[in-house]
């Protein structure tokens, strides 16, 4: 016999505390998924665009070749270098693979299907992708070799450089909008997107992100021609794989940021049938979709920056257009009295 008690305690603690496990869950788990598909499809995107086969042994058409990788990572021998800090050795891929994740609490996938509807959602994924470089920081240093150093330092540099462009962008867009929340800054779209009357913005934001994350052709923490790999060098096994997770998330994470900023989030492109008939999340996946497919088209077809073209293009290209682009805007929205509650 369940007494009243009990029931109370499953009713009022409990059970709310499971559904957010179970709503955590939802995402982590494909997200794993996406990111593990989405090193095979980058493959298979960059073979055919240079006439290669990329992945074809392992199961048909190489689809399992992603799991494969996965279990190579986790039978391997996690080696630790014997001048190193073990704690924060460890710890740092931990860090970076955990912020990859955490961002994905507030981005809306439909209209009401988000986990954490916060009125600073835009902090706060601001926020998580700016503390990314901990993690990058800390493997360089705690590994005590010179390359791992050399990496942590260039991406710690080169982060904040495009982060400053990244932050004024998202000024206009909030001056467009009147409000820090992503749901809000989506619904605010159903007239035209953002990409249309900041399509310069659009660009600056999005090269930002190949940046942020990393990507080529901005990957010069990890440059393999002279810092062999960079701030990850010294790691092996599963402390390398959380790195190589938190890289791909970290590319699902701003892709979904660009399209809630620019491309209407779960909105369709046009608001009549058959458009309408598809649902808000599928759009939304499709937009983000394209956005990896951008980046790896990138990848496949630009050769790395020098880093001084690195830093040249963040901080007398990139700041001073977006901080332009913010004056004519709040200008703009003035003049012609366009200002969200005005």
């Amino acid at each position: 016999m369940v007494d009243g008690s009990s029931i109370g305690f499953w009713a009022g603690y409990a059970w709310p505390v499971i559904l957010i496990v179970l709503k955590v869950l939802a995402i982590v788990v494909p997200l794993l998924l996406l990111v593990a598909y989405m090193t095979l499809a980058e493959r298979k995107i960059m073979a055919a665009m240079q006439m290669r086969l990329g992945p074809n042994v392992v199961g048909p058409l190489g689809i399992w070749q992603a799991f494969a990788d996965g279990l190579k990572m986790i039978c391997k021998e996690t080696i630790i270098p014997t001048g190193s800090n073990k704690v924060v050795f460890l710890a740092a891929p931990l860090i970076t693979f955990v912020l990859a994740t955490l961002g994905w609490a507030v981005v809306p996938f439909d209209a009401g299907l988000v986990l954490a509807d916060i009125n600073v959602g835009v902090l706060f994924l601001f926020a998580i992708s700016s503390l990314g470089v901990y993690g990058i920081i800390m493997a360089g240093w705690a590994s005590n070799s010179r390359y791992p150093f050399l990496g942590a330092l260039r991406s710690a540099a080169q982060m904040v450089s495009y982060e400053v462009s990244m932050g004024f962008v998202i000024i206009t867009v909030l001056l467009a909008v009147g409000s820090l929340n992503l749901s809000d800054i989506v619904e605010s779209q159903r007239n035209i997107w953002f990409f249309i009357p900041l399509f310069p913005m659009f660009i600056i934001f999005f090269i930002s992100t190949l940046a942020e994350t990393n990507r080529h052709p901005f990957d010069l923490p990890e440059a393999e021609s002279e810092l062999v790999a960079g701030y990850q060098v010294e790691y092996s096994a599963m402390t390398f794989g959380l790195f190589f997770v938190g890289e791909y998330a970290n590319m699902f994470l701003m892709s979904a940021f660009t399209t809630v900023l620019f491309l209407g989030g779960w909105l369709p492109p046009f608001d009549i049938e058959p458009f309408t008939w598809i649902p808000g999340y599928i759009w939304f996946f499709l937009k983000v979709a394209f956005l990896l497919f951008v980046f790896v088209w990138i990848r496949a077809t630009l050769p790395r920056y020098r880093y001084d073209q690195l830093m040249r293009l963040g901080w007398k290209v990139f700041l001073p257009f977006s901080l332009l682009w913010v004056v004519i805007t709040a200008g703009a929205l003035i003049i012609f009295d366009w200002l969200p509650g005005a």
